[in-house]
């Protein structure tokens, strides 16, 4: 099932964060708890981990794109 995954909300004052590095390309596949990208906020560097397993299959946020909590990030198979 196509399931797009948003940007977490890590701490209650962030509203936005950079999207650092991707660990996954288009096509990749991941199990539940691996990383999958690294996001940068005013305060910290963390990496995002996935919340199920399954596809990469489109990145909607590039490196270097700051977005905001919420929004979505990429879509993956489940």
């Amino acid at each position: 099932m196509k399931v797009s995954l948003k940007l977490p909300r890590y701490g209650m004052n962030m509203e936005e964060a950079t999207i650092a590095k991707w660990h996954k390309h288009v096509g990749d596949t991941f199990t539940k708890g691996e990383p999958l990208y690294e996001i940068e906020t005013e305060k910290v560097m963390t990496e995002v981990e996935a919340p199920c397993n399954g596809t990469l299959l489109a990145i909607l946020a590039q490196e270097g794109d700051v977005v905001e909590v919420g929004n979505p990030v990429c879509e993956v198979d489940t």
